[in-house]
């Protein structure tokens, strides 16, 4: 495998679940154990978003995995030629001998204070989505989908029951907490999932004082960790880029190189 496409499978596997078990009526799926070692992949095209990349490598690891089978993905729900959404992943569980519908999500959340409750707290970077309301999504569509008329017409098409399915989500998440919080317990969802923090363009500007070193990544590097080898830049670089960013109401993310070698991922949001 090609150390670009590694990263992508890595990242995603380390990438924690935003709860374990059972939140709300949904029920996290367990995630096999896959040796990357062996595994001989299908390219992924650079020019889809990064949420249907994460796809390809959910698809790929699944399937490489002793466990699981793809029994179908991406199935187009439709009303005459009216799209009413899609059914992620129906997968086969061989141990158990039985069909599981799995609904993906990879997603990246600021932690913001300003709410009284974590769980609408945890916003889009760019302010475009929420946690509660892609919960909701998945809850009260997605799911319910299997039940239309239409679902149940688009499986049966597959030769897949609808009752026979056990209905989970895969639901990984990146949270970034605001910069000058050291610890934030994310009860009743996964703490594990703090990856970094976020903060101002007023809060960033003290940086031009250290000798902290900056990239910023593209958008399909995000769930990876920052390493040594990239190109690493001053803040008088890469500020004319942040601030483009910025006054164009994107959130950029920014990966920082300590003096002392620590490496820190963090978003520099526009809206605050």
């Amino acid at each position: 495998m090609d150390r670009e496409n590694l990263s992508k499978f890595n990242a995603f596997l380390q990438t924690p679940p935003l709860w374990h078990g059972n939140y709300d009526g949904l029920e996290q799926f367990d995630f096999p154990k896959v040796d990357l070692e062996h595994l001989q992949v299908e390219p992924i095209p650079h020019n889809i978003r990064l949420g249907h990349q994460m796809e390809y490598v959910f698809h790929q690891l699944v399937q490489h995995s002793s466990r699981y089978r793809v029994n179908a993905y991406n199935i187009h729900i439709r009303q005459d030629k009216i799209s009413l959404g899609e059914i992620d992943f129906i997968l086969k569980d061989l141990e158990k001998d039985k069909l599981v519908h799995v609904e993906l999500t990879y997603k990246f959340y600021i932690l913001d204070p300003s709410f009284p409750n974590l769980i609408h707290q945890l916003i889009g970077p760019n302010k475009r989505d929420t946690f509660y309301a892609k919960k909701e999504k998945i809850k009260h569509h997605q799911i319910p989908l299997l039940y239309s008329k239409e679902g149940d017409r688009a499986l049966k098409d597959r030769e897949i029951d609808v009752k026979d399915l056990d209905h989970k989500v895969c639901f990984k998440g990146q949270v970034y907490i605001p910069w000058d919080l050291k610890y934030q317990n994310l009860a009743p969802l996964n703490t594990e999932c703090i990856a970094g923090f976020w903060m101002t363009r007023d809060n960033f500007a003290s940086y031009s004082r250290d000798n902290t070193q900056f990239y910023i990544p593209f958008k399909k590097e995000w769930p990876q960790n920052p390493t040594a080898g990239l190109h690493w830049q001053s803040y008088q670089d890469i500020e004319l880029d942040i601030d483009s960013q910025l006054s164009n109401k994107n959130s950029p993310m920014v990966w920082l190189k300590k003096s002392n070698g620590e490496f820190v991922k963090i978003f520099v949001v526009w809206w605050l």
